[in-house]
């Protein structure tokens, strides 16, 4: 069998405050909660947890793993994370080699993007 993903883990010391985030600015849905610690959230096939840790810290400058989110429209997304004030590290759209993208965090240090694919 070849190595595949089959959960997406996000580390948080609020889990209340995480599922406000994920779910009221980035429009996840909660799919189901694992006890008063650990959530899950609707995405497809790969679901996202989110795991409340209480030594749960991060080094601001840098990030092993960053979780890339797709939209059609990159600068709808920007005016939307800004009236939501959110942590932008490139808050204008950043030509890259699929398209365009934008670089943000959660409200514990977590690095996000959002890409917008352009067709070659």
């Amino acid at each position: 069998m070849k190595n595949q993903v089959c959960v997406i883990s996000i580390y948080v010391p609020n889990l209340n405050k995480a599922i406000d985030f994920y779910s009221n600015t980035l429009g996840f849905e909660l799919d189901e909660m694992y006890g008063p610690k650990i959530a899950s959230l609707v995405h497809g096939e790969l679901p996202i947890i989110l795991e409340e840790k209480d030594n749960a810290t991060y080094k601001q400058d840098v990030s092993g793993v960053v979780l890339g989110l797709g939209t059609a429209d990159i600068y709808e997304k920007v005016k939307f994370l800004k009236e939501k004030e959110v942590n932008f590290i490139i808050d204008e759209p950043t030509i890259c080699p699929p398209g365009k993208y934008i670089s943000f965090r959660d409200p514990f240090g977590n690095i996000l993007e959002y890409l917008q694919f352009e067709k070659l």
